[in-house]
């Protein structure tokens, strides 16, 4: 071999390694089991993440509580610990109270108000204020706008079956809803629910009917009914110095990113939302879907008890997202 085709071939490793050199990773944890549905939206964002920025963005998700826990992933991502990271809204909850305004009983349930939800004056409200806890948001992904009280050897249909029972709360507000049916609620992350609840440290549970599904509930419970008591999303966010140091084009292939995954989540999650209550009766459980009558009655105790407890939370501010949310409806 000539020393210019050495040297050329020398130019080309380094060039190579160069390249590789500069690709930008980005750690993310969440949560969600594998074959969750919105963990599926997650990996599509990722992937869609390092297309729109050429592969100039490494992508890696650490799904299921992998590479950290549920209630550690907001500290670790505004410390630096981690570049990035999903959770649920209600698991902001002392934190950022705010976040769980979706979660109101019967408040926030048509698919048209989430569909406008990521560019809303409420999503950008929320924005600011996730900005001022020290992360900044990069996706929302609509998870459910349809829930299942689970229990076992009888359906919880009224207010009054719920007296008693100790259950897995979502945040101090919405907790306030169950507890006004006589529940007593415990705090847990999703990834400890299914033990918690074949253990009997908890006797039944709230949850997105597709979690159920994909979670396996359907092997510690057997009652579930169907209802449109909540709307829950799970969100991205990022170290706001990581998102600083990316340039101008890595940063509007994580926007791009998050605008498309957006609509991939509501989609994801009509679908399997329409298809969990089947598949969770195909494995001989009682599914039963809430009458209108039903859930009137349970609104009519739940949506005052988290209203007094949401106001208590978050004030004026509270009230501010609501009016901003009202929009939508």
């Amino acid at each position: 071999m000539t020393r210019t085709a050495i040297a050329a071939l020398l130019a080309g490793s380094a060039c190579a390694g160069v390249a590789q050199a500069e690709a930008t990773v980005m750690r993310c944890s969440h949560q969600l089991p594998p074959a969750h549905h919105i963990a599926l939206v997650v990996d599509q964002w990722a992937a869609e993440v390092e297309t729109l920025s050429n592969g100039e963005i490494d992508v890696q998700v650490f799904g299921a509580d992998s590479l950290v826990k549920a209630n550690d992933n907001i500290l670790a991502v505004a410390k630096g610990d981690i570049e990035c990271a999903f959770s649920l809204n209600f698991q902001w909850g002392k934190t950022l109270p705010i976040m769980n305004v979706t979660v109101g009983p019967y408040t926030m349930s048509s698919i048209e108000a989430w569909k406008k939800w990521p560019t809303s004056e409420a999503a950008a409200y929320l924005e600011d204020k996730l900005s001022e806890k020290g992360v900044k948001n990069v996706a929302w992904m609509f998870q459910t706008n349809v829930s299942v009280f689970t229990s076992k050897g009888k359906f919880l249909q009224t207010p009054a079956d719920f007296q008693g029972l100790k259950m897995r709360g979502l945040g101090p507000a919405f907790d306030k809803g169950l507890e006004a049916m006589g529940a007593t609620t415990v705090s847990m992350p999703g990834s400890e629910v299914y033990q918690a609840l074949a253990t009997g440290v908890i006797d039944a549970a709230v949850t997105d009917v597709a979690a159920a599904w994909s979670r396996k509930y359907y092997e510690v419970q057997d009652h579930f009914v169907v209802v449109p008591v909540l709307a829950a999303y799970l969100h991205g966010y990022v170290t706001p110095a990581f998102h600083d140091g990316l340039t101008d084009p890595q940063k509007a292939a994580l926007k791009k990113a998050g605008e498309k995954a957006a609509g991939w989540a509501i989609e994801a999650s009509i679908e399997a939302s329409a298809a969990a209550p089947d598949q969770l009766a195909s494995k001989g459980v009682q599914v039963h879907i809430a009458t209108d009558a039903e859930n009137e009655a349970f609104k009519a105790v739940m949506q005052p008890a988290f209203a007094a407890g949401f106001e208590q939370e978050t004030g004026a501010e509270g009230k501010e997202l609501l009016d901003l949310i009202a929009k939508l409806q």
